[in-house]
């Protein structure tokens, strides 16, 4: 797997939001879905508000990869599943927040729960 560019990093990070396509078990993409996305140093983020049951985070089982765009960025990643505890999770948590801290809490909030901490990816390029 490749890394990201410096610029990719950057015109991601500062997107507001990205779409996030999942492959099919036939390798065809799904629709788009639209989420926050955070960087947290050479590393991007996205995580299902839903938890592991929502549908897009549920698409991602099948094949461990897709694709997304945001910022100018047009890639093909591949979906790794983020451990919680240690210390990414307030890490992630942080970069969430100083994000996207700016919106009601009852919309912030959905993205640093229990539920959603438990359902985060790292998009790495493929």
């Amino acid at each position: 797997m490749a890394d990201w560019t410096a610029e990719e990093l950057e015109r991601i990070g500062t997107a507001e939001e990205l779409n996030l396509q999942s492959l099919r078990g036939d390798g065809s993409l799904r629709d788009p879905v639209t989420m926050w996305v955070v960087r947290d140093g050479d590393d991007v983020y996205v995580r299902s508000v839903k938890g592991a049951q929502g549908p897009w985070f549920r698409g991602t089982r099948a094949r461990l990869a897709g694709h997304v765009r945001a910022g100018g960025v047009d890639k093909d990643v591949a979906f790794v599943d983020v451990a919680e505890g240690g210390d990414l999770t307030p890490r992630v948590d942080a970069a969430y927040r100083e994000k996207y801290g700016r919106y009601p809490a009852d919309i912030f909030g959905s993205v640093v729960t229990p539920q959603a901490q438990a359902a985060t990816l790292r998009l790495v390029p493929r």
